[in-house]
């Protein structure tokens, strides 16, 4: 490695206490007295071990997490929506299943879900405000999650149509990050982030349009997988966000992140993307070999000069600085990255603008919405068609960088910055709003308009005890060994040992 930087600090246990409260089925907003709370729940795949050698219960342990987010509803405000009741049948079904020697990957375990995924009996609202009919159906991701045996305990809370990398709103409130409840999660899969870092669901589903699932993911010390295109159905939708946005898995270990991976992933008859199927699960127990893996500090260009602050740059020097000691040849690299902004700009904003244009009541969008509906009905039809036109030439362009230079991975950090304080983009206008997102975040898009997969790995923490992630990136269909290696780099670092102190 060429780098200079010291090593990151050792990660440590700052943060505020987080507080509980009284028993709510919407999101409160009052901060309660602080008061410790239980230990977090046990992972997914330990979940369903335990469940399949019948030493716990779904009824317990659907129970439990029930009970943990309705307790810090009023303080991390995660859930949008709970199925308490349903979710506790399923579960007592479920336990009958499991005693009548049925098993299933995830049969009994309860999971979370996003609030722009569709959940037969529950609105989907997608951080908006205002009233939504309940979805008569389950989307293909939920079909499949219950086609494992998971039971669905409710719906996480994302900022407003998923367009920012944090999930404030006026619809619900501000979702806030169980490391210290000052600042954000991220977004737009906030909720989904700060359930699992919590401990209150062993694992929730995200969806990344622009670094939805990743920025999260980085900034509440997770594992979060963005797939390949197709890899996991975004059925009812075709075409998410103009081919951007792809569902994907949230957990504290890369072995619970494939596992939740393998459940979902698969196609529906009208799906637009393909893939041939991977095995995830599989590969989290694979060597990856020996990687040449290309070090990049310098994102695409975004106009806002951006670059990684001081305590990412060390954290993440650290990260390679492991990789380099585990055997692999990390080198600093540019990947050719082009203008690529200039088609991220038109597909986000039509994608945006499809999603508004459903709103029943359009005056209750956030007005930088507003604005976005505006600028994606212009850049609609011929430009958003020549902007996806472009991207087999960003494919060898930027795939130049495997193909021709000869790297296996690409490892930057995930966010130029660590998790900012809530209410930081409070009262800015769409365009403010953009530059300090752009700035903030200037790394993780691109790969959205690749349709490639990548995955968060926790890079560490600040000084003060925020933490912050790198992610790894690979060409089409590289899932597997992305999963690999990051499962190599958690038995090194063990991240999973750190919790925050809810």
């Amino acid at each position: 490695m060429s780098s200079a930087e010291p090593t990151a600090a050792e990660p440590t246990e700052a943060g505020r206490t987080e507080q509980t409260g009284p028993a709510v089925r919407e999101p409160g907003r009052s901060p309660r007295p602080a008061v410790p709370g239980p230990s977090p729940l046990p992972g997914l795949a330990e979940s369903a071990r335990r469940l399949a050698d019948a030493t716990t219960t779904s009824t317990a342990l659907v129970a439990d997490a029930l009970a943990r987010v309705e307790a810090t509803q009023p303080t991390l405000n995660a859930f949008r929506h709970l199925r308490a009741e349903a979710a506790l049948a399923e579960a007592a079904e479920a336990d009958r299943r499991l005693a009548a020697g049925e098993r299933l990957p995830l049969l009994g375990v309860p999971v979370a879900v996003k609030d722009d995924t569709d959940v037969a009996g529950l609105p989907t609202h997608f951080g908006c405000d205002g009233e939504r009919p309940p979805a008569v159906s389950d989307s293909e991701v939920v079909r499949r999650l219950r086609a494992a045996g998971a039971v669905v305990v409710g719906k996480t809370n994302s900022c407003e149509l998923g367009q920012w990398p944090f999930t404030e709103g006026t619809a619900f409130g501000a979702t806030r990050n169980p490391w210290n409840t000052a600042h954000t999660p991220g977004g737009s899969s906030g909720g989904s982030a700060a359930a699992v870092a919590a401990g209150l669901v062993p694992a929730a589903l995200g969806s990344d349009g622009a670094g939805s699932v990743r920025i999260p993911a980085a900034w509440t010390h997770l594992v979060g997988i963005k797939p390949q295109r197709g890899r996991v159905s975004v059925h009812p939708h075709s075409d998410s966000f103009q081919g951007l946005t792809v569902n994907g898995p949230l957990a504290r270990t890369v072995a619970d992140a494939a596992l939740l991976l393998d459940a979902v992933a698969g196609s529906h008859p009208e799906d637009l993307h393909r893939p041939p199927a991977v095995r995830a699960a599989d590969a989290a127990r694979r060597d990856p070999g020996r990687l040449r893996i290309a070090l990049a500090w310098r994102p695409p260009l975004t106009l806002t000069g951006a670059g990684p602050d001081p305590e990412v740059r060390r954290a993440v020097t650290a990260l390679a600085e492991a990789l380099a000691r585990l055997g692999h040849r990390v080198e600093e690299a540019r990947p050719r990255y082009g203008l690529i902004g200039l088609s991220f700009v038109p597909r986000a904003t039509v994608g945006i603008a499809e999603f508004a244009a459903r709103h029943p009541e359009p005056a209750l969008l956030d007005p930088r919405t507003r604005s976005a509906l505006r600028t994606g009905t212009r850049l609609g039809g011929r430009v958003v068609r020549a902007a996806r036109a472009r991207e087999v030439r960003q494919h060898r362009r930027i795939g130049a960088l495997f193909d021709t230079s000869g790297f296996d991975v690409l490892l930057t950090p995930t966010t130029a910055a660590p998790p900012p304080r809530i209410g930081r983009f409070d009262d800015l206008s769409a365009w403010r709003t953009d530059v300090a997102m752009a700035a903030a975040c200037p790394y993780a898009w691109p790969w959205n308009v690749l349709g490639w997969p990548g995955v968060n790995v926790p890079a560490g923490f600040t000084r003060s005890g925020l933490p912050v992630g790198a992610q790894l990136l690979g060409p089409s269909r590289s899932e597997e060994r992305l999963i690999a290696l990051a499962a190599q780099l958690e038995d090194d670092r063990r991240w999973f040992e750190h919790r925050p102190p809810v």
